[in-house]
């Protein structure tokens, strides 16, 4: 799809389009999770479980070192479509090259600095006698591969940025069959375990990188990587920092969470007779389960991005009124849908990572409790990620703090003190509910803020777009 089509055609239609790729993409990406976890989880006796603790808690590590390919994403690929909709080509060009400059460096220094403090980076997240060898081994592993991971999610929103979701949603394709393909062979069929799940998912990262930058070295794209533009420019980067903050603390205070929440159930867990891996073990399952929730509208949202941001370019306001809506009824129908399933048969969504009934009793009784927040989660989701393709990062990073910081990690120091070891996954669910209605709130007034600022002459019409290059 050509990029001008983001000012013409229908709204519907559009997000269809550019949505329905990414949320396949997100999907297939969540594959590389969870089917590293189902495998693992499933291995013979009591090495499972313990083992499916030890990859919950790399979690956290390797979501720190996401948040910074998304700090890039997040803050690049919006930038780069609002200066499509501008007729600015060259400047969106600039952009995704100082976006590839900054993902390669964070590699490096971030590769280096997580293997050089594994160990106690696991030991202070809560890794006990029975998990951490199989924490340590797949972490090790998994780190080599930090360049490819940063290129391959960091650069794909720039393929959806111009409007070329489907190519978009192929490079994450490759990784994920290929993941799929080499995990029972390195697992099961070499012997190697984790370390296997770790090495299947390096090699596939790789192909999903490569397909990502071979397609954006095409001529015929109009964001393409350019030797001669891959000069730092301070102010371009800056513009990306000032937008990608917001995505960068959505993804980095989810790895903050998983440092508390694992230290929390260790605390308290430890109190019981199971013993705190075992809830840690859980809180994997809860977890992993709430991402088929979550993935989807991510996808969606990454897809629609874009088109909220180019229009917002164009300054349309119309198209850009019915982009949010739209988007606000498919993220808060998924959500609900798929919150009151999960509440309703929690064992059926344990007994994909796991068979030991103790585990199966406890993901039981504790998922309504962590996931009952996602009834509401769609409104947050939805006017944050208009917030992020309006330029309004400001608003988006505050959000994304609240959540997190200002509402879960006290919540989840506070009710253990009367709960004991449930009120940590009670806070998950507090804190979503609470923050997506604040959010929602904020989002009633500062929208019509943002309207009021947009003066289309043709408001109601399809643009014409600029075709002429600005500097």
């Amino acid at each position: 799809m050509n990029e001008q089509q983001m000012g013409t055609e229908r709204v519907w239609r559009l997000c269809l389009k550019m949505g329905i790729p990414t949320v396949l993409a997100q999907v297939v990406n969540l594959l590389y999770n969870i089917v590293d976890r189902i495998y693992i989880g499933n291995m013979p006796g009591q090495a499972g479980t313990a083992a499916l603790g030890g990859l919950g808690l790399c979690s956290p590590v390797i979501t720190l070192i996401a948040a910074f390919s998304a700090f890039v994403s997040g803050g690049g690929a919006p930038l780069a479509a609002k200066a499509l909709g501008e007729g600015n080509e060259e400047r969106a060009r600039r952009i995704l090259n100082n976006g590839f400059i900054l993902l390669a460096f964070f590699s490096v220094t971030l590769g280096l600095a997580a293997f050089a403090f594994a160990e106690p980076l696991l030991y202070f997240i809560g890794a006990g006698e029975s998990n951490f060898g199989y924490a340590y081994d797949y972490l090790t592993v998994y780190l080599i591969g930090t360049l490819f991971v940063q290129l391959a999610t960091g650069l794909n929103t720039f393929l959806t940025a111009q409007g070329k979701s489907v190519t978009a949603m192929l490079s994450v394709l490759v990784g994920a069959i290929l993941n799929i393909a080499l995990d029972p062979l390195f697992i099961f069929t070499f012997g190697m375990g984790v370390k296997g799940a770790a090495v299947a998912t390096v090699i596939s990262q790789f192909a999903s990188a490569c397909f990502v930058v071979f397609a954006l070295v095409g001529r015929r794209l109009t964001l393409r990587l350019d030797l001669s533009l891959m000069r730092p420019d301070l102010a371009i980067i800056g513009a990306i920092a000032a937008l990608g903050v917001a995505s960068f603390v959505m993804s980095a205070t989810e790895s903050v969470i998983g440092f508390v929440l694992n230290g929390r159930l260790k605390y308290y867990g430890d109190m019981t007779e199971l013993g705190g891996d075992t809830y840690v073990t859980v809180l994997t399952i809860l977890q992993s389960s709430m991402t088929l929730i979550t993935t989807p509208i991510a996808g969606f949202t990454q897809g629609v991005t874009p088109i909220i941001s180019f229009n917002y370019g164009a300054r349309h306001k119309a198209r850009l009124k019915q982009c949010y809506f739209f988007t606000l009824g498919v993220c808060f129908g998924w959500c609900c849908l798929l919150g009151i399933l999960m509440m309703s048969v929690p064992r059926v969504f344990g007994a994909m990572f796991n068979s030991d009934p103790v585990i199966l009793d406890l993901t039981a009784r504790y998922m309504p409790l962590f996931v009952f927040g996602m009834l509401v989660f769609g409104i947050q989701r939805a006017c944050q990620t208009t917030f992020v393709a309006v330029t309004q990062a400001g608003i988006s990073l505050f959000i994304a703090i609240m959540r997190k910081i200002l509402l879960l990690v006290p919540l989840a120091f506070i009710f253990p003190v009367f709960m004991g070891v449930g009120g940590v996954y009670l806070a998950e669910g507090v804190a979503d509910t609470t923050a997506a209605l604040i959010c929602g709130t904020i989002f009633f007034f500062r929208f019509r803020a943002i309207l009021r600022k947009i003066n289309h002459p043709d408001e109601g019409k399809p643009v014409e777009l600029v075709t002429h290059k600005r500097t």
